[in-house]
C-alpha cells in the first residue's frame, strides 16, 4: 500500500558540496511506495525527466494508485519557470511572485495561473498576509496567517507550509482546508526553535 507521506526530491544547500539529484539517481526510487512526490525546483531539466518517469508510471496504474505530483518554484531563476506546467499542485514563492510584478498572493495566483496545466492548483503564501490558492474552478481561496505570540525561528516555515498542505490534501481535505492547515502549522513553526513540537 503506498504511503500517504510524500517523497521530496531536492538537494542539500550548495555550501555542503553535495550534487543535485539526477534522473539517473531517481531511477532507483521504487515508485510503488509513494502516493505523492514533491519537487523543490533546483535542476529543472533533470527534474522534468524524473517527473516524466512518474507520469509514465501513472499511465500504467489504476486511478487510485497514481502518484500525485507537486512542484515548488521558490527561486527567481528562468530555468525553474518551466516547472509550472508539471504539478497537480504548484507552490510559488512570494519572491518569485514579486519578481513577476505581483503585489499580493491573490494577484500572483490569478496572474500566474495560465502557466500551470489544466486542472492544477496554484498556491502562494504571502507571510503575514496568509496564503491564496486558485484551482480549475476559478475561485480564489484564502487563509489568513496564524502568527505565534512571539516569532522565534522562521527558518523552514515555507517547507513546513508546503508539507502541511501536501499532508492535508493526501488525507482527502479540500484545498481550502489544506491552505488553512498550512498557515496554522507554519505559524506554529515560527513560534518554536527547530521542528520539535509541530
Amino acid at each position: 500500500m503506498p504511503r500517504v507521506c510524500a517523497l521530496t526530491v531536492y538537494t542539500i544547500p550548495p555550501d555542503r558540496n553535495l550534487p543535485d539529484v539526477t534522473a539517473e539517481d531517481f531511477q532507483k526510487v521504487d515508485l510503488t511506495q509513494y502516493k505523492w512526490i514533491h519537487w523543490e525546483g533546483r535542476n529543472a531539466d533533470e527534474q522534468i525527466k524524473m517527473i516524466q518517469r512518474v507520469n509514465d508510471y501513472n499511465k500504467s496504474c489504476p486511478t487510485d494508485q497514481r502518484i500525485t505530483i507537486s512542484v515548488e518554484i521558490e527561486k527567481e531563476r528562468e530555468d525553474l519557470y518551466q516547472l509550472f506546467q508539471y504539478g497537480e499542485v504548484v507552490f510559488v514563492s512570494k519572491d518569485v511572485a514579486k519578481h513577476f510584478g505581483f503585489t499580493s498572493a491573490a494577484e500572483a495566483v490569478v496572474g500566474l495561473y495560465p502557466r500551470v496545466k489544466n486542472g492544477a492548483y496554484l498556491v502562494c503564501a504571502w507571510a503575514e498576509q496568509g496564503a491564496d490558492a486558485l484551482g480549475p474552478d476559478g475561485c480564489i481561496l484564502h487563509s489568513p496567517s496564524f502568527p505565534p505570540e512571539k516569532i522565534v525561528d522562521t527558518l523552514g516555515a515555507g517547507d513546513t507550509f508546503n508539507a502541511s498542505i501536501i499532508c492535508a490534501l493526501a488525507k482527502g481535505q479540500t484545498m481550502e482546508e489544506a491552505i488553512t492547515f498550512g498557515c496554522r502549522i507554519a505559524g506554529k513553526k515560527c513560534g518554536i526553535q527547530g521542528y520539535d513540537g509541530i
